[in-house]
């Protein structure tokens, strides 16, 4: 075992940093489809 296995940064659990990635990257994408849809509703 290394140095960095026996004394790590951080003490968190991976899923709920996994979690917050995908609900962060998920409304980022949601957003971008919400004002495309805009864009197209109000272009037409």
């Amino acid at each position: 075992m290394n140095q960095f296995e026996k004394n790590p940064q951080s003490k968190r659990n991976d899923a709920i940093d996994s979690g917050v990635g995908f609900g962060v990257s998920f409304g980022f994408f949601a957003v971008m489809f919400i004002i495309a849809t805009v864009i197209k509703l109000i272009g037409s």
